[in-house]
């Protein structure tokens, strides 16, 4: 288990975020103090520290410092209540991992922790540990694929993406990932490399779409300590830290100009040097980037260099959303609640009908992320064996509602055509008020109350309107 020490004067923070992570199987220690902070430190090792930017006799800067200097293996992910870009820099090139600001939401936290002991592992992880994967993996791939958070699914999508991952994964091919946002590009990537040959080696994962001019140098190839003012220690790349390994590079479609200058000659020559050094340092990495955006269209716009995206572009797989996977919906629900049921240590058995249809109606516009979300949510929220309607968020079960008097108004259109009555205005009038009474309640979230009132007219005459639509709940 991973330990972790939190810096906050404010005792109920520290005590909030304490039986968070515990509860998400991390080991964690609190202070509320630099000095007594730099005591912990020095009596046992942390993987990670999480420090509160203002505090009582010190602040976040002047702690990151100090532990980077005493303690280099250690991560740092400062926490402030306010958002400032110029300091976000500055903390990052001492060596911070992130910087999030107030108020924390569980997922976002959560995840830039995880990301942060990933890199701390790939960075520092011995020998022994490396050669115990290796026979982990070995073995693994014996049974079946290595597909880590990779959720496979029986629609015929899921197997043809399947099917390529497997494909490339053996080869040394750089690779496009292109789809929606939230569709699951990194775990894709992750699995590419699990199935590769490099998968004894780090994966490393960047996220270029936060990525700025003055961080970007630094973040992608590293720097000597006294390269620049602020630069108090070596900082370790990206590309360094994946060397031997996969390079992931998220919203890669995001990068400015300059900086797709500087990965082309990266990429090319397969060599870099850390800013401030004159030594070169060979690389051995494969790149996999991913891309919500058209990158064809952003090369005609002049947005995106064309030699870059044909270095990418040895092969290219493109993820589907999950609206177009079918009854793949509830293989991934089930997956993601058998781990909300393991971070959450609750019970839950499975989805009521009601949920089940709920989910294969809903056209999911944040993909397998927002899905994710929904059932760790739904999952907290149940203190039953199934999870129910009323545990969903309301724009989902109101978007069920609103398919529900789309598909009453339908029938009802189709009744009137199909009937020996010749079509006339009075009918088409009736079409035309049920749209208007359609378009009211999806603005009020299906409060009749409010919708009735917009309307000009009672409860009542809203519910008699209703029901002649087979629409009476």
């Amino acid at each position: 288990m991973k330990k972790i020490l939190i810096i906050d004067d404010e005792v109920n923070i520290g005590l909030l975020l304490s039986k968070f992570l515990i509860r998400n199987s991390f080991i964690v220690e609190t202070t509320t103090n630099g000095s007594s902070a730099m005591d912990h430190l020095s009596k046992q090792s942390f993987d990670l520290v999480l420090c509160d930017y203002r505090l009582e006799d010190t602040d976040g800067k002047e702690m990151l410092i100090k532990i980077k200097e005493s303690y280099p293996t250690t991560g740092v992910i400062i926490i402030t209540g306010y958002s400032d870009i110029k300091l976000a820099v500055e903390l990052i090139k001492l060596g911070a991992y992130d910087y999030i600001t107030k108020p924390l939401y569980p997922d976002e936290i959560l995840n830039t922790i995880n990301k942060a002991i990933d890199m701390q592992i790939a960075l520092y992880s011995s020998n022994k540990e490396l050669e115990d994967k290796d026979k982990k993996n070995k073995s693994n791939k014996q049974a079946k694929p290595e597909t880590g958070e990779f959720v496979v699914g029986q629609s015929a999508a899921s197997k043809d993406l399947m099917k390529q991952i497997m494909l490339v994964a053996p080869t040394s091919y750089s690779v496009i990932l292109t789809g929606e946002s939230g569709t699951g590009k990194e775990s894709v990537a992750k699995t590419i490399h699990l199935n590769s040959s490099r998968s004894d080696k780090p994966f490393v994962a960047m996220d270029c779409g936060s990525l700025t001019k003055e961080l970007a140098g630094s973040e992608f190839f590293g720097h000597e300590k006294g390269s620049f003012t602020g630069a108090l220690y070596t900082k370790i790349g990206h590309f360094e830290m994946a060397n031997g390994g996969t390079l992931f590079l998220d919203e890669v479609g995001n990068l400015s100009y300059e900086i797709q200058a500087a990965l082309l000659r990266t990429v090319q020559e397969r060599k870099i040097k850390r800013i401030g050094s004159t030594k070169e340092i060979d690389l051995d990495v494969r790149i996999i980037v991913a891309t919500n955006e058209n990158l064809s269209e952003s090369i005609q716009k002049g947005r995106f260099r064309e030699d870059l995206y044909h270095r990418f572009n040895e092969f290219s797989i493109h993820l589907p959303p999950i609206s177009q996977r079918g009854k793949d919906i509830m293989v991934f629900a089930d997956t993601f609640l058998v781990t909300a049921n393991e971070e959450l240590s609750r019970n839950v058995l499975g989805f009521s009908e009601e949920v089940e249809e709920c989910f294969l109606t809903y056209n999911w516009p944040g993909n397998v992320r927002e899905l994710k979300n929904v059932v760790r949510r739904a999952t907290l929220l149940t203190e039953s064996e199934e999870i129910q309607l009323k545990a969903l968020p309301l724009e989902i079960s109101t978007y069920a509602k609103a398919t529900a008097i789309e598909n009453a108004v339908e029938n009802s259109i189709v009744r009137s055509a199909t009937t020996s009555k010749p079509r006339d205005l009075k009918n088409a009038a009736l079409e035309a008020e049920y749209d208007a009474i359609l378009n009211v309640l999806r603005e009020v979230n299906f409060n009749k109350t409010k919708a009735a009132k917009i309307l000009n007219i009672d409860r009542k005459t809203l519910y008699n309107k209703m029901k002649a639509i087979d629409l009476d709940s």
